[in-house]
């Protein structure tokens, strides 16, 4: 995966990756748009083939930067959860 800032601001941030698709790139958004401090997240492709994608987001206020690291750290920690949870039922 390779990131690349496209456009920055004070509260928008646009990020092009390249190697990733949906799969990653819906939960994030998902996340993003149940922040309240988040006015607008979407992920956009050229074409469903294309290695590239980008992520828009506009933020009510923080950093753009702080809010997606946010969101990501909270997939994280969802994922943990989920994985501790199928470990204890699988030893039932």
């Amino acid at each position: 995966m390779e990131l690349k800032i496209i456009k920055k601001s004070a509260k928008e941030i646009e990020v092009e990756i390249i190697g990733e698709n949906e799969t990653i790139l819906n939960p994030i958004t998902e996340v993003l748009l149940q922040n309240n401090d988040v006015e607008y997240a979407s992920y956009m492709s050229n074409h469903p083939d294309s290695k590239k994608r980008k992520l828009y987001i506009r933020v009510k206020q923080g950093k753009p930067e702080d809010v997606l690291k946010k969101a990501v750290k909270q997939l994280e920690d969802e994922i943990k959860t989920f994985i501790k949870k199928i470990d204890v039922k699988s030893k039932k």
